[in-house]
């Protein structure tokens, strides 16, 4: 992951979407669940407690507009989308990180109420990211900076209306 990271500080990460305050958003590299996505701490840091309370707010602010762009797509391109997922883990790779998972009711029942982690074959090369994805990651991205360019509440605008 670090690699990825430094990847996408050098512009050479495919998988990223955009820069956002804290971190990189990026599309996974499996997508049993079309939107699975990340946020990638930009920093140094292996917990969200790692962080002062300000950049905690921002980080969590981020995945949040990340979930909302995901959602936003995804229930436009499928009508089967039923809700966002949000994880923080940092099991499998210690530095902070988080994932946005979209979920659908089309999911099998064993695994509609459960974490996307109980799916057997959701690394299955059939799910791999590739450039049929594209669409969806353009969607995407392109929600993302619609959301990341909106002026906050009580926040002056550049308008000049």
């Amino acid at each position: 992951m670090y690699e990825r990271i430094a990847a996408a500080e050098r512009g050479e990460n495919p998988t990223v979407m955009t820069r956002m305050s804290t971190g990189w958003a990026v599309i996974g590299d499996t997508q049993h669940l079309p939107g699975y996505s990340l946020l990638l701490y930009a920093g140094t840091a292996n917990h969200l407690s790692d962080l002062d309370r300000a950049e905690r707010a921002d980080f969590l602010m981020d995945m949040s507009i990340l979930g909302e762009a995901v959602a936003n797509v995804c229930q436009r391109l499928d009508s089967g989308f039923r809700r966002i997922n949000y994880e923080i883990l940092g099991n499998s790779f210690e530095h902070l990180h988080a994932h946005v998972h979209p979920r659908y009711e089309w999911e099998p029942p064993e695994h509609r109420h459960s974490p996307v982690w109980t799916y057997p074959d959701r690394k299955s090369p059939r799910y791999a990211l590739s450039d049929r994805h594209d669409p969806l990651r353009e969607a995407i991205t392109a929600e993302l900076q619609e959301l990341l360019h909106l002026t906050p509440v009580g926040e002056p605008s550049d308008s000049p209306v």
